[in-house]
């Protein structure tokens, strides 16, 4: 099934300076592409570019702690495939994903407009949406084993990653990457601004980009990623990433869902002392409401 693209809503922005929207605007409008790219590759100048605002990213004492592999060798991109999708396969069938996850899972509009957090499960192959509730209990899990569904998940997800024609690896300096020291937390925090900071940018680029994920999950697997990506021992690797430009129409993946909420103000914000909920203004409360269709 082709998606086709959906139009994004324009947010409400009160007393702005005109030449701070499109900024604010990529950044309420930001995205994860769970569906596949375009083949082309990503321009050196655009990656590049991707480097600088990484770079541009707030660090403890401008430490820069971060440190980026940018791949386009294909046997590299299908290695690194190979891996994510037999890690899927493996997740799925042991029910290790479901389980370590179940609580972010939504399943109707209602629930999710309710609590205004997790991901809504609105995407499932045509066997499985009778049992759209139990696709995650013991006998949906069976049920998907019957029906091969981990192994197509898994397929499904090293297709994604090898039609990506470029991966990028985040990795952290461990002189000052030190878990369990204020080092160790500075420096997580610098990386995610940094991190940010690209999938901020990527928008402006007509590109997309997507947590390579299921390999952290199974150490043995993610040591493999280490060793093809010949990640020396003053390197901590710490995520990978598929990056690509965005097609015109988006094909979803055999389970798919949607993330498009956010909490309002006052489930996450406090005035002056915890537990006082920040009262939303109408243009917020309003921006809230036209859910822009993020992931």
């Amino acid at each position: 099934m082709t998606r086709p693209p959906v139009p994004r809503s324009r947010p409400v922005l009160p007393d702005t300076d005109a030449a701070a929207v499109p900024l604010i605007e990529g950044m309420l409008q930001r995205r994860t592409t769970n569906g596949p790219f375009r083949p082309d590759p990503v321009s050196r100048e655009h990656q590049h570019l991707l480097m600088r605002v990484a770079q541009a990213a707030p660090s403890h004492f401008n430490s820069q702690p971060w440190r980026f592999v940018l791949i386009e060798d294909p046997a590299t991109i299908a290695h690194v495939a190979g891996i994510s999708g037999q890690s899927m396969t493996e997740l799925i069938e042991a029910g290790a994903f479901f389980e370590r996850y179940r609580r972010y899972f939504r399943f109707s509009e209602a629930e999710m407009e309710a609590r205004r957090d997790g991901i809504h499960i609105d995407h499932l192959p045509g066997p499985l949406r009778p049992f759209t509730r139990q696709v995650f209990s013991d006998a949906g899990l069976k049920l998907m084993r019957q029906l091969g569904v981990p192994k197509k998940l898994g397929e499904d997800n090293r297709k994604l990653v090898a039609g990506s024609p470029l991966l990028l690896a985040a990795l952290l300096d461990r002189t000052e990457y030190r878990p369990g020291e204020l080092s160790g937390f500075y420096s997580v925090f610098g990386l995610g601004a940094a991190v940010e900071n690209i999938w901020n940018a990527v928008g402006a680029l007509g590109m997309g980009i997507q947590f390579i994920s299921t390999p952290m999950e199974i150490p043995r697997q993610w040591q493999r990623v280490r060793a093809r990506l010949h990640v020396p021992e003053d390197l901590e690797l710490m995520a990978v990433y598929r990056l690509g430009y965005l097609p015109g129409g988006e094909r979803r993946p055999t389970i798919d869902w949607n993330s498009r909420h956010r909490k309002h103000l006052g489930q996450f914000v406090s005035r002056e002392v915890c537990g006082v909920a920040e009262e939303e203004s109408p243009a917020v409360s309003s921006q809230m409401s036209a859910k822009s269709p993020r992931r």
